[in-house]
């Protein structure tokens, strides 16, 4: 059967008008030798495409909106799911039901409206279902844990092409491979997600000039020393293409009122010198605007690295390295939840480490090959202070699910891939059998 016979949704294969557009990824330069694009129409239509592909023999990647793709797609289906976009919200069971292709900002937007809110991340142009696959980590996460431990159930098509409703009493096994082990088990068309009271949010970024990195560095370290959950604080020293100056700045999102989180914030103010303040009580919906993250495809190239701590020696060399030719420098504080995470309810289990640490320079040829190895000198020069272990949802290319997950975990999320996936038609973006 030819594939357009298969699906009802848009089929669109190399060499015609709209295809390169179609296969490419959020992040510009990332490759993808896909050999068709599948934009669904709905959960039946995904059904569909798989049994078509286990009957071919082929490989089926879902790709919502193509942040975080590896590139690793040589021949298979690319599946495109921005057409399950339906939005249900019962306020008073406080739920979200997301089709797959259902983004951040619009999710926020609803929610807020029952001054309810779901774990949303940086990025408003991310999906949930995406996001959650993952793992997720979320402004919230220091309070409510990674994003996939907020998901109660999922609509997804197995391998056998039959739409399945997947919970934690349904098939525990299944369920939490889902919730946070990437995406390589089945096709998500659906998600049922906890929502959570927000009736007050406060949040927005401080920038100072680059030479006041040293005084923010320090008051980051001792405001993030003994946070309540409630605050999450995001540290960044940017350095633009010149003539624009490097800065420093912070992010901060809180889950309280607005004298609440000045207090905590107050060794910030102590500073002095700011170029600008954004901080005030803000609509859920605009989340999204606090760090200011491209929403249209970019030429990005990130690293991403967990620290152990921020003692004297890391401080220095986060607060004072040279950067260029990177973009930024983001250090984000975890803990909390994250720290305490049930190993049974997802597969992300707990994340000891209380720093995220973000190196993002430009994928351009001329610049790539300089910024992968200012990011490999500035991850060799802090040492021990990195741990090794890489969030799932920040995996980039030429990375792989091993760097993820413990080796115990790994095993498992094999065996679940083995036994829910054996003709082998899912590929997630980075594979946990490869």
């Amino acid at each position: 059967m030819d594939l357009r016979n298969a699906v009802r949704g848009r089929v669109l294969l190399p060499g015609e008008d709209g295809f390169d557009q179609a296969a490419g990824p959020w992040a510009v330069g990332v490759h993808q030798p896909v050999a068709a694009v599948v934009e669904a129409e709905d959960a039946a239509d995904v059904a569909a495409l798989v049994r078509y592909a286990r009957e071919a023999g082929l490989t089926v990647a879902a790709q919502p909106s193509g942040h975080g793709a590896s590139g690793d797609v040589q021949g298979v289906i690319l599946l495109r799911t921005g057409r399950l976009d339906r939005v249900e919200i019962d306020a008073r069971a406080r739920i979200a039901r997301v089709g797959a292709g259902v983004r951040w900002g619009r999710l926020l937007a609803e929610t807020g409206a029952y001054g309810l809110t779901g774990p949303a991340g940086s990025s408003s142009a991310v999906t949930v279902a995406g996001f959650v696959a993952g793992g997720g980590i979320s402004w919230f996460s220091r309070s409510q844990g990674w994003a996939a431990d907020s998901v109660r159930a999922f609509e997804i098509v197995d391998a056998d092409g039959r739409q399945v409703r997947v919970t934690g009493d349904s098939d525990s096994e299944l369920f939490w491979a889902l919730r946070g082990g990437g995406g390589d088990y089945a096709l998500i068309t659906s998600i049922e997600l906890a929502l959570y009271p927000a009736p007050s949010v406060y949040g927005g970024r401080i920038v100072w000039p680059a030479a006041r990195a040293g005084a923010v560095f320090d008051a980051f370290r001792q405001i993030t020393a003994d946070a309540p959950r409630e605050l999450s604080v995001w540290i960044n020293r940017t350095a633009p293409p010149p003539p624009a100056p490097p800065m420093v700045s912070v992010d901060v999102t809180y889950l309280g009122d607005e004298a609440e989180a000045k207090a905590l914030l107050a060794a910030f103010d102590e500073i002095g010198g700011s170029l600008s303040d954004s901080r005030g009580l803000m609509d859920l919906a605009d989340l999204g605007t606090i760090a200011a993250e491209p929403v249209e495809p970019s030429p990005m190239l990130a690293r991403t690295e967990l620290l152990t701590g921020l003692d004297a020696a890391t401080l220095e060399t986060l607060s004072g390295a040279d950067l260029a030719p990177l973009l930024n420098l983001q250090v984000r504080h975890l803990g909390g939840a994250l720290a305490e995470a049930d190993p049974a309810g997802g597969a992300g289990g707990p994340l000891a480490e209380p720093y995220l640490l973000y190196l993002l320079g430009l994928r351009l040829p001329h610049l790539a090959d300089a910024v992968q190895g200012k990011q490999a000198a500035l991850v060799e020069a802090l040492g021990q202070a990195v741990s090794g272990r890489k969030p799932y949802t920040f995996l980039a290319p030429g990375e792989n699910a091993a760097q993820a997950f413990p080796a115990g975990t790994l095993a498992r999320l094999r065996e679940t891939k083995r036994h829910h996936d054996p003709y082998g038609t899912f590929r997630a973006n980075f594979p946990v059998l490869d």
